[in-house]
């Protein structure tokens, strides 16, 4: 018998909506709010524990313990196989760059392709590009009129030369889904690694870095509501061939070869008690069938997803009763295909002062490039104008949308 979903109870554990009412938060993909667990646990590890670790005193070895059990905690959402293929740090970004760099300077024999797409945030595409310096040669993955990256597009592309395919597991500006199990399955197929950006997947469906069978991983926590920070996850051997900067004190062996000076400690508290907000939320749709933390996880994210289909569903009717221009997947019976980040445009109306308009009605969204110009080139639109993205998550409800459907077309209206 299914559950469902309790958005009402999961709402009142986000302190920030209740107090910004009536502000809506449809602005996710820039940042989702924080529950009162992982507001609690940061303020606490500030207040009793705001010391360096590896001193022989209580609250620095609490420190330790504190990174040690969010390494695991981080490890069992992403279903690892060990919490030493975890590595904290600040973001995404710098972990993308320092994987690349990295690779970059094992460059020399045949094998220099790397294969980007299109689609991606330019964090994933600039960081390789950058290799063409060092000898790297750059393949093109392009997306289909669609709007989505299909594998069969990619199996021509690689070849014995290739090293390595970077993608995202879904799009941060168009909210679609990749097939990302298929693109390992066809990188592994001829001997090259996969890359995969998955800050934007993190906080809307269950992640599983065994079944996918990605080489590498990276994800910031500001989505998937904990602070500011992020993490690389890789196969371990892949992290021991690595050849990072470090210092000499520093063990040659990951994770610790990976984090390169002082992260901070408190924000990964703060990951690790997001995590146990959505093992909690999934210990209670299981109502106790799901006995081990990963099989909680995996309700919780699971019903997550499907909860979510049912937001990107009515934002798509509600877009498209406003006559707005949807840029992706935009069947209503296809939304197994994206999650609930969508662009759009309005008419022949500035995404500026369309965004403008519905934020002075209190609902936040954003325009613009959205971080990825080619993919806004692909579109034909102008780098200066971009779109307009409303991104939700499971805390949203089908009432918000509503909402923003009403102050939509109220711009729309007046032109």
């Amino acid at each position: 018998m299914s559950v469902e979903f309790p958005v009402e109870a999961v709402r009142a554990k986000f302190p920030a909506l209740k107090r910004a009412a009536p502000f809506i938060y449809f602005d996710n993909a820039a940042g989702a709010q924080a529950p009162q667990s992982v507001l609690d646990t940061v303020a606490g590890h500030l207040l009793d524990f705001n010391v360096q670790r590896g001193a022989p005193y209580e609250k620095s070895r609490t420190v330790d313990r504190v990174v040690g059990a969010a390494r695991e905690k981080v490890a069992t959402w992403l279903n690892a196989k060990e919490a030493s293929e975890v590595a904290f740090g600040m973001n995404a970004t710098s972990f993308i760059r320092l994987v690349s760099l990295a690779i970059g300077q094992t460059l020399g024999g045949a094998r220099n392709e790397f294969v980007v797409s299109d689609l991606d945030h330019d964090a994933n595409v600039a960081t390789w590009l950058a290799l063409e310096r060092m000898g790297g040669r750059i393949v093109w993955w392009r997306m289909r009129d669609d709007r989505r990256l299909h594998v069969e597009d990619l199996v021509p592309l690689l070849s014995e030369r290739t090293r390595l395919v970077a993608c995202t597991a879904v799009s941060h500006a168009l909210g679609s889904l990749v097939d990302v199990a298929a693109v390992a399955k066809a990188a592994h197929a001829v001997g090259a690694e996969m890359f995969l950006d998955c800050v934007h997947y993190g906080p809307h469906a269950p992640i599983d870095v065994q079944a996918w069978d990605c080489d590498y991983l990276v994800c910031s926590g500001y989505k998937a509501f904990s602070p500011h920070m992020g993490f690389l996850w890789g196969k371990r051997e892949k992290l021991i061939a690595l050849p990072t900067f470090r210092e000499d004190f520093i063990p040659d062996e990951p994770p610790y070869k990976i984090e390169a000076g002082t992260f901070i400690y408190e924000n990964v508290a703060g990951m690790a008690a997001a995590v146990d907000y959505l093992e909690a939320l999934g210990s209670d749709l299981a109502q106790g069938a799901a006995q081990t933390p990963r099989a909680r996880l995996e309700t919780a994210m699971g019903a997550i997803q499907a909860y979510e289909q049912t937001l990107s569903r009515e934002l798509l009717r509600v877009l498209a009763a406003c006559g707005a221009t949807v840029y992706g997947v935009d069947d209503p019976d296809k939304v197994a295909q994206r999650v609930p980040t969508i662009c759009f445009n309005l008419g022949d109306q500035h995404p500026a002062v369309v965004a403008q308009r519905v934020c002075d009605a209190g609902i936040g969204i954003r325009d613009g490039h959205m971080y990825a110009p080619r993919l806004m080139a692909r579109l034909g639109l102008a780098m200066d104008r971009g779109a307009v993205r409303a991104s939700l998550v499971h805390y949203n409800t089908v009432e918000e949308i509503h909402r923003f459907g009403d102050v939509l077309q109220a711009v729309a209206d007046a032109g």
